[in-house]
């Protein structure tokens, strides 16, 4: 055998071994079921709260970066869902008003910024990925092992588009679709230990109201609003400019929309519809209004559905997963559930909005 012939049997046996090494690798990179599985162990081993009694609020920095949030306790109980029907500009889906119960939960102190997210945007240790959710690159991946690593991210593209707001700090993430929020709390939830996932619509307005019966929760008159909410003004505001409802949440009125978990039904009120986790793409639930509506968007009952035109701009084809191109006003805000659910049911909720254009 020459050395010529040997040299290539050699580099051809290394080539094998290089795509069978990265093939393992992309097989443990896996964002699916079992994957989940791993997270929640991490989560039963870290969140140690099981009692209403025990909750806290609390301050963290997520790991390995400079990025603070803040989560506000919120006791559970019953409250009024929807609009009366004498509540000035109200819509036909506010209603009827209905009695709901409300498990506890943390919230967000405020809407999630752009400094938090973008750790998870442009994390090294996490995949970049194809608009489907492929593995896309392995350059930057060093710890196959960690769950961290295997969690889905937006495509170069994407992560490109949305980084170019890594500058913004402390302002409000907008234009990110229903998908990259829930990815964001599967991402921190792995960070910290804890669950994280959207709030339901029934958990947004109950916080929203904190315990408040009038149109907003600093009362009927939208004249008075000026002093809780950002609105009606040319672009968002950093995130708690203003002062807080009573259970000490910020921007729950204005600044930006927000996504919830459900699908929206124009009669949910009517039904259990209310409570059914979203499986079409559109409508979807978002509320509280922005820092480009008007005072009657703002209401503590409005709701408010996502369309295909939030697309419409996007150069991609098919449309990307991860950016909403004409929505520039819609953000989101994380819950963490005092019950720690299924794996299932995480799976669901951090992968429900990864679903092709109907």
């Amino acid at each position: 055998m020459s050395a010529t012939t040997s040299h290539r049997i050699i580099g051809f046996l290394l080539l094998i071994s290089f795509f069978s090494h990265f093939s393992g690798q992309a097989e443990e990179l896996k964002d699916d079921i079992n994957l989940t599985k791993k997270i929640r162990a991490l989560i039963l081993k870290k969140s140690t709260v099981s009692e209403e009694g025990k909750m806290k609020d609390y301050h963290a920095v997520i790991s390995k970066t400079e990025a603070p949030y803040d989560m506000v306790a919120i006791k559970g109980g019953e409250f009024f869902m929807g609009s009366p029907d004498d509540e000035k500009h109200r819509e036909n889906d506010e209603g009827p008003q209905h009695k709901v119960h409300v498990e506890p939960f943390w919230m967000g102190k405020y809407e999630v910024t752009w400094d938090q997210i973008i750790n998870y945007v442009l994390n090294k240790n996490t995949a970049y990925r194809t608009r489907n959710g492929a593995l896309f690159s392995q350059s930057s991946i060093n710890m196959p092992d960690d769950p961290i690593t295997a969690i889905s991210a937006p495509s170069e593209y994407a992560a490109h588009s949305l980084s170019s707001n890594s500058n913004q700090k402390g302002f409000p993430v907008v234009g990110i679709s229903q998908h990259t929020a829930s990815k964001y709390c599967q991402w921190l939830s792995a960070k910290t230990g804890h669950y994280y996932r959207l709030p339901t619509e029934a958990e947004w307005e109950y916080a929203c109201r904190a315990g408040t019966p009038t149109t907003y929760s600093s009362g009927n008159d939208a004249n008075n609003l000026k002093k809780y909410a950002v609105f009606d003004v040319n672009q968002p505001a950093k995130v708690g400019s203003k002062i807080p409802n009573p259970w000490k949440l910020y921007d729950m009125h204005g600044n930006v929309m927000e996504w919830c978990l459900n699908q929206y039904y124009p009669d949910a009120y009517r039904s259990d519809a209310s409570s059914i986790p979203a499986t079409k793409l559109y409508p979807r639930v978002f509320r509280g209004g922005s820092w480009y509506d008007y005072p009657e968007n703002l209401r503590s009952s409005a709701r408010f559905y996502s369309e295909k035109n939030f697309k419409q701009d996007d150069p991609l084809s098919p449309k990307s997963y991860w950016h909403l191109s004409n929505a520039p006003w819609l953000g989101f805000r994380i819950v963490r559930p005092l019950t720690i659910p299924s794996a299932e049911e995480m799976f669901q909720l951090w992968n429900s909005g990864k679903i092709k254009d109907m």
